[in-house]
């Protein structure tokens, strides 16, 4: 029988590089893609895209797999980008890593691994898919520290049925240890952390190169002006550092956080203490949803994270193919408009929406 096809995206990081050579033992014909996404300041000292190929070079090297390297940056310019900037300039706070894995990594990618001839693709995430009768599972991975299915929820069964993760079944740990025994150069390379393209730059000094600044009033909960913001476009609910209010000491002294984004009036409003009621909320509602299904869930009690980095939180369900609405068991904290609310039935990972209230 012939040896199924497998393009791997390999970004130069050891999660995907060690998924390579899993594939590779589990007798696959791999094929490394290396994604080349931004382009705006390639030559900078905050893109790492030129040492992110080395790395990956080098490993699809000791691995012994072919890698080719595909230039998505207009896609991801006009795809996930632009609705970023869109969303920060609507005073929301986007996710782009979802944006880009539906129409980048399962989309863009997914097409050019068809033309090399791939019968699946495969990525370095954290996740699992299961098929059961027919359908396809988007599962969390058994790491729960590394858990990605948050960021993957927009996948439908079409990409699910041709994606394999090879890490969903294993510990970072073990991901680390292999990478050492094979003598992989990124071995103990650090793990990408925010926006991919803004990398570890200031992300207000990043959004100001394309956003203008509008000052306007800062606000407590008393309706007092103790400040003044650059714009709200700079701000997410639930921030506490880089208000720019650092001297003000009212009440106990307890740290600033923000609360609320008047866009109408351009005023923001900060509380203190993070168990401020302003802060907290027992409801949320989610548009532009999408259910991995291709169905509403069939049980109404959920569990659901509003935010990546954040444990399952029960609520109950109520919704239809637009939108749906969420009762929280307890409040939430800086439930945030243009952040996912994901759904969960346990470990499958069911859908979500984008959260406008």
């Amino acid at each position: 029988m012939m040896k199924k096809t497998v393009v791997i995206g390999m970004s130069g990081g050891v999660d995907s590089s060690v998924s390579a050579w899993l594939l590779k033992e589990q007798g696959y014909n791999v094929i490394g893609l290396f994604m080349k996404n931004w382009e705006d300041d390639d030559d900078s000292e905050f893109c790492s895209s030129r040492q992110d190929w080395l790395d990956a070079a080098s490993v699809a090297d000791v691995v012994g797999v072919d890698i080719e390297a595909v230039n998505f940056a207009a896609e991801y310019k006009d795809r996930v980008f632009s609705v970023f900037l869109s969303e920060y300039a609507a005073g929301r706070t986007p996710n782009p890593d979802i944006l880009c894995n539906s129409e980048i990594k399962f989309k863009a990618f997914l097409d050019h691994a068809y033309s090399l001839g791939a019968d699946y693709i495969a990525t370095g995430h954290y996740a699992r898919v299961r098929e059961v009768d027919g359908q396809f599972q988007l599962l969390k991975a058994m790491d729960a520290s590394k858990d990605q299915s948050y960021f993957l929820h927009r996948l439908n069964q079409a990409q699910l049925s041709k994606t394999l993760f090879p890490l969903g079944e294993t510990q970072k740990t073990e991901v680390r240890r292999i990478a050492q025994e094979l003598g992989l150069s990124n071995a103990a390379k650090k793990d990408s952390t925010g926006i991919c393209f803004i990398g570890e730059r200031p992300f207000r000094d990043f959004l100001n190169r394309y956003l203008p600044t509008k000052p306007g009033p800062i606000l407590n909960d008393r309706d007092e002006v103790i400040g003044e913001h650059v714009g709200l476009s700079f701000y997410t609910l639930g921030q506490r550092k880089g208000i720019g209010i650092g001297g003000q000491k009212e009440g106990n002294g307890e740290p600033w956080f923000v609360a609320r984004k008047d866009l109408k009036n351009n005023t923001l409003y900060v509380v203190q203490g993070h168990d401020h009621p302003w802060l907290h909320q027992t409801t949320l509602v989610a548009e532009q949803v999408h259910y991995i299904a291709g169905e509403l869930p069939s049980v109404n009690t959920l569990g659901c994270k509003a935010r990546y980095r954040q444990s399952d939180a029960a609520c109950r369900f109520s919704g239809d193919e637009a939108s749906f609405n969420l009762a929280f068991e307890r409040s939430q904290f800086a439930v945030t408009p243009g952040q996912s609310a994901v759904l969960y039935d346990g470990d499958i990972c069911l859908g979500g929406g984008i959260i406008t209230g």
